[in-house]
């Protein structure tokens, strides 16, 4: 896997798209833990979501 590629063509897409890829990763992610609630790459997941999220959150509320 070349995260490079993948870099490019998240730059190729719209902000639909990108709302659409986020949606995506999160139902694929919350299906792995509805099948099993231990699973350790699901759980690492939504921990790294809730973090950036926080933190854009944070960044947001700091620059008003």
């Amino acid at each position: 896997m070349n995260t490079n590629d993948i870099w490019d063509k998240l730059g190729d897409l719209s902000e639909n798209e990108l709302v659409h890829v986020i949606t995506k990763l999160f139902a694929v992610y919350e299906k792995r833990l509805e099948l099993n609630d231990k699973d350790l790459i699901s759980l690492d997941f939504f921990n790294n979501l809730t973090n950036v999220v926080n933190e854009t959150c944070q960044c947001n509320s700091n620059r008003r």
